[in-house]
Order: C-alpha cells, then structure tokens, then sequence
C-alpha cells in the first residue's frame, strides 16, 4: 500500500524522537515469542475478539478477511473481495465487523458471528487503519488525522496527531491499548502510542530489527499489523512478513 511516501519525513521523525530531550518516553521491544505468518497476508488489519485473530488483508485482486489459527498461521476461514477491492483496517464492535478500502470510498459492515454481509457505507476519505475504544470507530487516513466515528460512520470528532508539538504523518494500523491508540508510522518500524483525548504521542515503540535480515526476502514488506489480546498480550507483524511476533516492551 502507498510504498514510498514521505520516506524523508519518516526518517526525520525518527531523528526527532531519538533528539529530543524530555520528549515521549522511548521504547524498544522484547520478543516473547514468535509464530509462522502467511507470506501471501499483505497485513492492513489485525484484531482479536472472542478468543480469535482476526486480519485483513490488501492489494487489488488479493484482498480478504480472515480468522487466522495463531499457532499454524493458516487461515481458518477468509472472505476474498472483489478485484476492484483494497482491503484495509479492520475491527469488530458490538456485534458487527467492519472493514474499510482504500480508495473505493466505501466501508463494509458483517455480522461479526457469521461473517455474513450486511451492508455498505459511503466513505469520504481514503481508508488505512481501523481501530476501537468500544464505543466509536477510530479511523486513520495516512496523514495525521485520526477520525472517530459512530457505527453509521458518522464523524464524531477529529484529532491531529503530534509528537513534540509537530503533526505524525503516515498513520496506519491502529490499536486500541489501556486507554491509548496505537498507531504504526507507515514506512518505518515506528508506533506511537497517543492520547485519545488530545492527540499527544505519550511514547514511541521502536521495533527496528524485529524481523531479522535473515527471514527477510524480496517480497517482504514493512511493518504494519498491531493487536492485543484479551488477556493484554500484544502482537506485531508485517506485511508479507512470515512470522508474528508476541512482544514486551522495555523503556530505552
């Protein structure tokens, strides 16, 4: 997805976060243990609920939703979408499933217990990461805006996300963690953890070297896939990547 944007920019935050003084609080991170990923899985959405992983997938002609077995990496059931699909963020609320596309300017909502569809909603903007606080979707678009929305997508309010008092651009897969979003810089291996409330990154993870050289190949993407378990394990992965990662985190 959008390989190559703002590459400058993404190296000159990271310089920014590792600069600053009295800044974010800095984090790296510790594998716990990792699993075997689908190198096919081109990941835009990662989730639990109920128990179960969930992941969507992009890239037109390949895109689709899937309930993936943790310890095989096989999925256990997928949605395919239409070759005029991109597949994006994704998140269960209430009951529904919901998944946005890139640049069709639609979201789809399913039921979340038999994946059955349901409905199609108008989308304004281009779709990325998908996240929620179990009340509203939160959204992201690639810039710094992260958008929450009633289940109608129905924008209930706005936040520009900023990091040292200037705006994080390239927002993506989202994850909603202990009070605070989650949000993986695309074209980096930065996440930034933000305040809800007023748009502030109050952390940053630097997962640099998670996947090592070694199982990287041509086709290996970056970084990008962010969920939490029920029981507050959090696991990272890529697109393409062919492992996913449980991680800890360890202040720098």
């Amino acid at each position: 997805m959008k390989t190559g944007r703002l590459v400058f920019l993404a190296a000159m935050l990271l310089f920014s976060v590792s600069c600053k003084a009295g800044g974010p609080v800095r984090y790296g991170v510790e594998v716990v243990k990792e699993y075997p990923h689908d190198t096919g899985a081109y990941t835009q959405g990662l989730f639990f609920n109920g128990g179960r992983l969930y992941e969507s997938t992009g890239q037109f002609g390949e895109s689709s939703f899937r309930i993936v077995d943790i310890e095989s990496g096989r999925a256990l059931r997928k949605l395919d979408f239409a070759a005029r699909y991109f597949a994006e963020g994704s998140v269960m609320l209430d009951g529904k499933l919901y998944i946005l596309t890139w640049t069709n300017k639609v979201a789809f909502v399913y039921d979340a217990a038999t994946l059955e569809y349901l409905q199609t909603y108008s989308y304004p903007r281009e779709g990325w990461g998908l996240t929620t606080d179990g009340k509203s979707l939160i959204a992201s678009d690639g810039s710094s805006r992260l958008y929450f929305l009633s289940p109608e997508f129905k924008q209930q309010k706005a936040l520009t996300v900023k990091l040292n008092g200037r705006p994080v651009r390239n927002l993506n897969e989202l994850e909603w963690i202990d009070g605070r979003i989650w949000a993986n810089v695309y074209m980096t291996d930065l996440i930034v953890i933000v305040n809800p409330s007023s748009g502030e990154v109050e952390a940053t993870v630097d997962c640099g070297g998670l996947l090592p050289s070694k199982l990287r190949s041509a086709d290996t993407d970056v970084l990008n896939g962010i969920a939490v378990s029920e029981d507050g394990r959090i696991y990272l992965t890529g697109k393409n990547w062919p492992r996913m990662y449980e991680i800890k985190l360890r202040k720098k």
